[in-house]
């Protein structure tokens, strides 16, 4: 069956009741979903151009992206217009959301749902409480955002010039001693750079535990000290003696490719086969993470609770949950992100498209990846960036 009838064919088939979703569709067609996605990376914009160009094919619905460099963009955006009054047409119909922006949401009633138990791709979700697609960096979801795909903190290199990189955070300052100027981060206000500190406090707090509950005064300072005594032995051995960093991870990408530095790292685990096929880096770059595993998470879309297009929004959200949809997106030659969908869920013809996917020297499998270890709830990172910005400013 050609992808767009498969497609149609899960999307009416599955609960919740065929009428409930038959009114859903009804009121998006002829709608246009202002999607609000951070626009740094040329595939995922791709992506989000041929998901409009699909709902607007099937449903009716088209899809304008608007690109955001920060998230809060968005977010600021939807409490100015609660601010004002404005409590339907909103600017904004859906967001790509994650960690504090959705708490800063969930916690201010600025979200439309709970709406995910009523999408029918839903089905193919693992929605059991404290699985990745219930929570977001220890936050329950509560049916108010939606998943859309895994996002796993990977360090990359060109391994024709490192043979043997770091096997945890706490070595990376042993490396950057004996290889000074060589690696960097991204500006810890980017949420790339934030990650780095992140991923180096999971694997140095006394108590990774203390970091699932929300941050205080008492276990900020005894859980963070040891990463602050790290960081200042690793900070003068960056790039620039640590006085300037990239402002994004493809600034620090093109730094990799230009061999400025011998480092990078991402949030997708893909974008280094991608970006070799691209002419951006190296045939040589390689992805590799610390022996104890990297951060991972599930990234998100959430619907405004003033959203002018919220059915079409929901039905954007649908899609994107749809098994070709996933497998397509999981398409190195795509986009290359790794699907949301729980495996168990998945018929064998669906399992037939993943098992198909082309791959490539540089494309990590899922073993490859090591552990997944959990995001801190989003107040550590508010409170690591601050203190990294005074820091640096001393």
């Amino acid at each position: 069956m050609p992808f767009a009838a498969t497609a149609l064919a899960l999307t009416l088939s599955a609960t919740p009741a065929l009428a409930d979703w038959s009114e859903t569709l009804a009121a998006a067609r002829g709608q246009t979903v202002y999607f609000n996605a951070w626009g740094g990376d040329a595939r995922t914009n791709a992506f989000i151009d041929w998901v409009g160009q699909q709902t607007e094919a099937r449903f009716g619905v088209s899809v304008q992206q608007v690109k955001l460099s920060d998230t809060a963009e968005a977010v600021t955006r939807v409490l100015s217009e609660k601010a004002a009054g404005q409590d339907s047409d909103g600017s904004v119909d859906l967001i790509w959301i994650n960690g504090p922006n959705f708490l800063a949401m969930k916690a201010q009633g600025l979200l439309h749902g709970p709406f995910v138990s009523d999408l029918p791709n839903a089905r193919y979700l693992d929605l059991t409480t404290g699985s990745a697609a219930t929570t977001d960096f220890t936050v329950p979801v509560e049916g108010m955002e939606s998943p859309w795909r895994l996002a796993k903190f990977v360090f990359v290199t060109d391994s024709a010039r490192v043979t043997t990189p770091p096997t945890s955070m706490a070595a990376f300052a042993d490396w950057a001693a004996a290889h000074p100027g060589r690696m960097t981060h991204p500006d810890a206000s980017n949420f790339m750079g934030a990650t780095f500190l992140k991923q180096a406090l999971v694997e140095l707090a006394p108590d990774p535990s203390a970091l699932q509950a929300p941050v205080t005064d008492a276990t900020y300072a005894t859980q963070t000290a040891p990463l602050w005594d790290w960081y200042e032995t690793l900070r003068p051995n960056l790039w620039r003696q640590g006085t300037a960093f990239p402002e994004n991870q493809s600034v620090q990408q093109q730094m990799l490719n230009d061999a400025e530095i011998d480092i990078a790292m991402s949030f997708d685990p893909a974008s280094t086969a991608a970006a070799i096929d691209q002419g951006l880096l190296p045939d040589t770059a390689r992805v590799f993470v610390p022996e104890g595993g990297t951060i991972g998470n599930v990234s998100f879309v959430a619907i405004p609770y003033n959203a002018a297009h919220s059915a079409g929004a929901e039905v954007v959200a649908n899609f994107l949950l749809a098994p070709e949809t996933q497998a397509h997106m999981q398409n190195i030659e795509v986009l290359g992100s790794f699907s949301v969908l729980d495996p168990a869920k998945l018929d064998d013809t669906a399992r037939a498209a993943f098992d198909a996917l082309p791959s490539a020297p540089a494309l990590p499998t899922l073993a490859d990846l090591g552990p997944t270890l959990l995001e801190p709830h989003p107040s550590w990172t508010t409170r690591l960036t601050e203190d990294w910005a005074r820091r640096i400013t001393r």
